[in-house]
């Protein structure tokens, strides 16, 4: 009897564990609000239409501009690429021209990048965002608070880049450094989906 028990408190316990996934990953279903879920160690993440979750709202103050508010909701029905960076970050200084060559390929179709720099001084940061003749604007965001739009993102995962689709819906993550020859060609793919 104590067997049998055990056997269906761990049966009770699996399938709590595979509700709770499937909840999850209800969220991200076209329409619903996006939220993360660790990927077991996988660096890039891809989201098929009908799993995308949206970000309704992700704004905050505009580097180059303080007292000025800046988010996604700026570039509707354009593919905005959110990076994640820090002037403190060595492969965020590596990046930052693949990102501005991205922008200046693709913005003529659609697409902007959307910097949010964190754990930086404001100085810093538009030192960098200035030394390096970056013309897409970032969010500064020294506590990491517009994250918190990314429901359960990690706040401490720097570089990461976030591609969202023209609805605002995440369709694809990038938890590493990226190259021009790398990003280019699956920001294209989402550019080109239909409306």
């Amino acid at each position: 009897m104590r067997k049998l028990l055990v056997r269906l408190g761990l049966i009770t316990a699996v399938l709590a564990m595979v509700g709770g996934c499937a909840a999850q990953e209800d969220s991200n279903k076209a329409g619903g609000e996006f939220t993360f879920v660790s990927p077991g160690g996988q660096t890039r993440i891809f989201y098929p239409a009908d799993q995308r979750g949206k970000i309704s709202s992700l704004s905050g103050d505009d580097l180059l501009t303080p007292g000025k508010q800046l988010g996604i909701q700026d570039f509707p029905g354009q593919v905005v690429v959110l990076n994640i960076w820090g002037s403190w970050c060595g492969p965020c200084r590596s990046e930052a021209d693949d990102l501005q060559a991205v922008q200046d390929k693709l913005g003529p179709q659609g697409v902007q990048v959307l910097g949010i720099d964190v754990r930086d001084s404001q100085s810093a940061a538009a030192d960098f965002h200035r030394d390096r003749g970056l013309t897409y604007p970032s969010i500064f965001d020294p506590a990491g608070r517009t994250l918190l739009s990314l429901r359960q993102f990690p706040r401490s995962t720097v570089p990461a880049t976030i591609v969202l689709d023209r609805q605002h819906r995440v369709a694809a993550i990038f938890l590493t450094e990226m190259l021009e020859s790398e990003l280019l060609p699956e920001v294209q793919k989402i550019a080109a989906e239909p409306s």
